[in-house]
């Protein structure tokens, strides 16, 4: 029985994966917006913990520093974050969302929500509920 309930588990969390995935993939087709996965990822990390050091976004989107000053330069470039020194570390800078980085997030999150929302509007109210439910117990498997 141990057996069948961890096939069970392993099954479910396979198919869950490939849901994630999809959905994923399918969220940056309709978001648009120009912006990379990275990009969406580092600047949404940026407007939620910000302002943070290189170093501190690295650690937080779990990348390398090299892979963090690439996409800082690209974005800094297209005025979506700024720079300014660090007052406790002269040696580092501190890195914000501009005011058209924030502008570019909001417009890409309304295109995703709405995506999803359009989506949810064939499911009764069952269903919307049971998605309700998933996605608290998703997040909270996340935070783990």
């Amino acid at each position: 029985m141990a057996t069948s309930s961890r096939s069970a588990r392993t099954d479910t969390a396979a198919r869950l994966r490939l849901a994630i995935v999809r959905t994923s993939r399918r969220m940056r087709q309709e978001a648009g917006g120009g912006l990379s996965p990275s990009q969406a990822a580092a600047l949404a990390t940026v407007d939620r913990h910000g302002p943070l050091t290189p170093s501190e976004l690295a650690a937080h989107e779990r990348v390398q520093r090299p892979t963090v000053a690439r996409l800082l330069a690209r974005m800094e470039e297209d005025g979506l974050v700024t720079r300014a020194p660090d007052p406790s570390d002269g040696r580092s800078s501190l890195i914000s969302i501009s005011e058209d980085g924030r502008a570019l997030l909001e417009s890409v999150r309304s295109r995703k929500d709405a995506f999803l929302a359009q989506r949810m509007e064939a499911l009764d109210a069952d269903e919307r509920a049971t998605l309700e439910r998933a996605a608290t117990i998703i997040e909270r498997m996340l935070e783990a």
